[in-house]
């Protein structure tokens, strides 16, 4: 049928360029915005999944600079707590110079308690002005806030705590199993106008934690001068003694390691042939001599989680809490009795994961380092060690002070050293496995993604090039559709 007013071959060719125009748009597009995927229509589902892969790739970029910036505070704290230490172990030399009272003035240990001031007066100064960006790293700010922490519980420690939903942490602490010194007892000696005296000579090697020493006892020594000659070196031998009965001579004698807990023994033995009569025993009253006793640890629950014991000194370690205390005597001794008091706030909180919740946050609490917040209420705090202080060189007798300050300054060298070794086990274990972990994550997720909406160039050239063809084609047949109605003008004649 030859026809002019509808020309169907005509309406096919556009209908096909048409399409192959698209198609070279398409092509176009993809391969300028290296996107195969640049609008819904392109992939619906596609654009879902690819959406929610960038978000998460966003997620993960923003928890591995998170944890790079927190291992870059960890550093510049921990930089200037080895500064820190470097002033603490110089302060101990100067205490252990000035014991030397046969060989220096005093003069000399005034020029010493000196030093101990700048020292002292750096490490405060230290604590103040370490910041990262404006925050305050050493002074205390980024510690936990404890409440009603009662006197059973000393120098309680939160190293780290995730609050989650909560505004507070309670902590309940309950002795389940005492805390005990080794023990060794000697019976007294209740025989007429000998009574409570040894009833001859002996010689016996005492030692406990700190050491050994030998003791020379003669025939008719009372027991309170043996226990006043056992105690006088009690700082030597961690090992200390009493009578069993204040009141009584004959009542015996107990002898006792200085401290608590399975790490404390007490041992006595004789030496030599002397001292036939002597025996000690594990209790009054118990058969069978024994020389050698143990102590034992104090044995705790917190928050109802078994906490590990090391003398009066317990710590819990888990997900939701990281905390050290040490019991009173009294306290560790005292069992179906809890201590509680609450954690109200404080602490630094990092997020390390890419999604905001407790299960992806890391506490840290770093406490102040303070002449006045560094040693103990046991020894005594640091600031006590400078002029005018009860611990300085110069507030007594040289010899006495340098000990007392010693113990004060070892007690803060042990507190800054394990400060530097929980932030570099923070740093180390937490940080940086959080860093190498979301690199992993994140390089897989970014190959998903890629793969769902990046453009395949070679795949997209080729169709290009067949899109450009077909357009050609497209048009040429076009052209012949448009003039194929000419040749009804032959039948016109």
């Amino acid at each position: 049928m030859s026809r002019i007013n509808t020309n169907v071959s005509a309406l096919t060719a556009q209908h096909n360029l048409q399409k192959s125009n698209k198609d070279l748009t398409v092509r176009l597009q993809r391969l300028s915005t290296g996107l195969q995927i640049n609008r819904g229509a392109d992939n619906p589902a596609g654009l879902i999944v690819s959406e929610r892969l960038r978000s998460e790739i966003s997620s993960i970029s923003k928890a591995i600079s998170n944890a790079e910036r927190a291992s870059n505070v960890i550093a510049t704290t921990e930089a200037a707590l080895a500064e820190v230490s470097t002033l603490l172990t110089d302060m101990k030399g100067l205490t252990i110079e000035a014991a030397n009272t046969g060989a220096f003035s005093k003069d000399e240990v005034a020029a010493n308690q000196l030093q101990i001031d700048s020292a002292i007066e750096s490490i405060t100064r230290i604590s103040n002005s370490t910041t990262f960006a404006g925050l305050k790293l050493l002074n205390g700010s980024l510690d936990y806030v404890l409440s009603g922490v009662p006197s059973e519980l000393q120098n309680v420690n939160v190293t780290g705590a995730n609050f989650g939903l909560n505004s507070s942490i309670p902590v309940n602490v309950e002795v389940l199993n005492s805390a005990e010194t080794a023990t060794l007892f000697v019976s007294g000696n209740t025989t007429g106008a000998t009574a409570g005296t040894f009833l001859s000579s002996v010689t016996l090697e005492i030692a406990g934690t700190k050491g050994a020493q030998q003791f020379n006892f003669t025939s008719g020594q009372t027991l309170s001068s043996v226990v006043a000659a056992i105690n006088q070196l009690k700082d030597s031998t961690g090992v200390s003694a009493s009578l069993a009965n204040a009141a009584s001579q004959s009542s015996g004698m107990v002898i006792n390691s200085t401290s608590f807990g399975s790490d404390a023994f007490v041992s006595v033995q004789k030496i030599g042939t002397g001292g036939a009569f002597f025996d000690t025993f594990s209790a009054q009253g118990a058969s069978g001599p024994q020389i050698r006793d143990e102590g034992q640890d104090v044995l705790a629950l917190i928050n109802g989680s078994l906490a590990l014991g090391d003398g009066l000194d317990v710590s819990l370690h888990s997900a939701t809490l990281n905390v050290e205390m040490s019991l009173t005597a009294a306290a560790a001794q005292t069992l179906n009795t809890t201590h509680s008091f609450s954690i109200t706030g404080g602490g630094a909180t990092y997020q390390i994961g890419p999604s905001v919740n407790s299960s992806q946050q890391v506490g840290v609490g770093i406490q102040s380092v303070a002449a006045t917040a560094l040693g103990d209420d046991v020894v005594g705090r640091l600031s006590t060690v400078i002029s005018g202080g009860d611990n300085s060189l110069v507030a007594g007798d040289a010899g006495e002070q340098s000990r007392l300050a010693g113990l004060i300054i070892d007690k803060a060298i042990d507190q800054i050293a394990i400060l530097r070794g929980r932030l570099g086990a923070f740093e180390r274990n937490t940080l940086n496995t959080a860093v190498r972990s979301q690199q992993i994550a994140l390089e897989n997720l970014t190959a998903s993604e890629s793969q769902i909406r990046d453009t395949d160039f070679a795949t997209e050239t080729s169709n290009l090039t067949r899109a450009q063809i077909l357009q050609n084609a497209g048009t040429s047949t076009l052209a012949i559709a448009n003039s194929t109605a000419q040749s009804v003008l032959g039948l016109l004649g």
